[in-house]
């Protein structure tokens, strides 16, 4: 379509990001970073779908790289202020060496990682983990909690756990190339962005290859608003999916 094409010129890609960014600073006053870098993600995968240029996105993010990493330097080499909270600070230095702070900042994702090696391949038995059960290991039912599935369920049933999401992710996909027209395909695209986004950055963090962000465990994870957001996110590929023929009523 017409608008596809103008997504391949730069000038046009940056007009349409106009759009998210003021939701992205008031979300980002709010000190959530997190739900920031869910915006990206839903964002990238609906306008490169929508026929924009994947290097436009991937510049941008470059660019944010590196001026994090920038301000990042000219901190600790220099003393320069950045415009990030102690604990944002933090994340990101113990993302490095959780080491340095094993007491502190780096506790949680030291006793992740302890509470998923120890798991081994079939677990240690419902409800009878160490790390879970004890109180070493904290947000057990929020952030953290594959942890405790790697734990106690071992590698199989966290292996369950990740097979449904690619059976959801999977129908998903095929329900967004079957659909009837590119608006109903965007949002399912969007919605895959988003529960992709979150299933990696979820089990990344709690294995420490990626920093802590409070980002929760789509379906799995306790909380209510979470809860709600994933099911109408579903409601959605659903109704995409429902309207890919022309209804008679």
């Amino acid at each position: 379509s017409e608008r596809r094409k103008k997504l391949v010129e730069f000038k046009h890609f940056l007009f349409s990001c106009l759009y998210v960014l003021p939701i992205m600073i008031l979300v980002l006053a709010q000190n959530d970073l997190g739900t920031v870098l869910v915006l990206l993600a839903i964002f990238g995968g609906t306008f490169y779908i929508a026929g924009a240029n994947a290097k436009y996105y991937f510049s941008i993010v470059g660019v944010a790289f590196l001026s994090v990493a920038g301000m990042l330097i000219a901190h600790f080499q220099f003393g320069v202020p950045i415009p990030l909270k102690e604990y944002q600070l933090m994340r990101l230095i113990i993302f490095w060496n959780p080491k340095l702070d094993p007491l502190g900042y780096g506790y949680n994702i030291i006793q992740s990682k302890i509470a998923v090696g120890s798991g081994g391949l079939l677990g240690k038995g419902l409800f009878d983990g160490t790390q879970t059960q004890l109180g070493f290991l904290p947000e057990k039912h929020t952030d953290f909690i594959f942890s405790v599935l790697g734990e106690e369920l071992g590698f199989l049933g966290a292996s369950v756990i990740l097979i449904c999401y690619f059976v959801l992710l999977w129908r998903a996909i095929k329900i967004a190339l079957d659909a009837r027209d590119d608006f109903g395909q965007l949002i399912v695209v969007g919605v895959i962005s988003m529960f992709l986004f979150h299933i990696f950055e979820n089990i990344g963090m709690v294995i420490g290859i990626m920093p802590i962000t409070g980002i929760p465990l789509p379906f799995v994870s306790y909380g209510g608003s979470s809860l709600l957001t994933n099911i109408l996110a579903i409601s959605l590929i659903i109704n995409v999916n429902v309207r890919k023929q022309k209804l008679l009523f």
